[in-house]
């Protein structure tokens, strides 16, 4: 797979390839249509147990290659393997792990455009979600470290402005007129920080033509800097950053504690 995400049709003609891995990354959701069904053969994807650093107190921190790597052959992946992701919300979990897989050295993945609701809208078989099971795989981390950054890193380059940082968050909570989902946490943004509202580069549950996205990056007048994606958590931030992969050959990466860790040091 050559781009970072496929379509529908891709996948229903690719099912059967014995190296095609599909993973479920569906989070809990209020629509009911989409629970506990999912895509033939698919395996889930625990974002908040498996592939989290549960020993954080931030959310959504991105394990250690060494849990990442044990987790993923308990999935069966190799080296080899064929991932696509999707989740039953269209577009919202998945990049977020499109991205862990670059991050620990795999090139060979991509989202699913438009998830299970696309799927299941374009007519294509469901069926009950259960246990496979699985092989396990020899898939082997090779982290990239510099796709992902620090607090120490966004808070020097506040002042150094070297790298562009992009907010993921809606524009109230960037302006710091609409709260913080999570109790305690303030709203607002890291300084000289641009905010894109992650639902900006998205329609109807997919994402906007490669047109509509230049013209979104090419208005934040970003130039040739490297981007660096920030959200609440780091998971929206994903969606931007997958994005802007479609567009742009800006160097990127994820400040991983986002704004919750950037909250939480500079106003305790």
């Amino acid at each position: 797979m050559t781009e970072p995400i496929v379509s529908i049709l891709w996948l229903y003609n690719h099912l059967e390839d014995p190296d095609v891995i599909v993973l479920d990354a569906s989070p809990k959701t209020d629509k009911p249509d989409f629970e506990n069904i999912g895509i033939k053969g698919a395996r889930h994807f625990d974002l908040k147990y498996e592939f989290s650093d549960t020993s954080s107190e931030l959310p959504n921190t991105l394990p250690s290659p060494k849990q990442f790597e044990n987790s993923c052959r308990k999935l069966g992946i190799n080296n080899s393997s064929k991932i696509v992701v999707y989740d039953n919300l269209g577009i919202y979990i998945s990049p977020r792990v499109w991205w862990m897989f670059k991050a620990m050295g795999h090139q060979n993945i991509a989202v699913l455009n438009g998830g299970l609701p696309e799927w299941v809208s374009q007519g294509y078989e469901t069926v009950q979600q259960k246990e496979n099971n699985i092989i396990p795989g020899n898939f082997e981390a090779k982290f990239q470290s510099e796709m992902v950054k620090d607090y120490d890193f966004v808070s020097s380059n506040v002042s150094l402005q070297e790298s562009v940082l992009i907010d993921a968050r809606s524009g109230g909570r960037f302006e710091g007129i609409a709260p913080e989902p999570r109790e305690g946490l303030p709203s607002g943004h890291i300084p000289g920080s641009l905010n894109l509202p992650y639902t900006d580069v998205l329609k109807y549950g997919k994402f906007k033509s490669r047109e509509d996205l230049s013209e979104i990056f090419n208005n934040l007048k970003i130039n040739e800097k490297p981007l660096v994606f920030s959200c609440g958590s780091g998971v929206t931030a994903c969606i931007i950053l997958l994005a802007s992969e479609l567009v742009l050959k800006n160097y990127k990466s994820v400040y991983d504690g986002s704004w919750t860790e950037w909250a939480q040091t500079k106003y305790k």
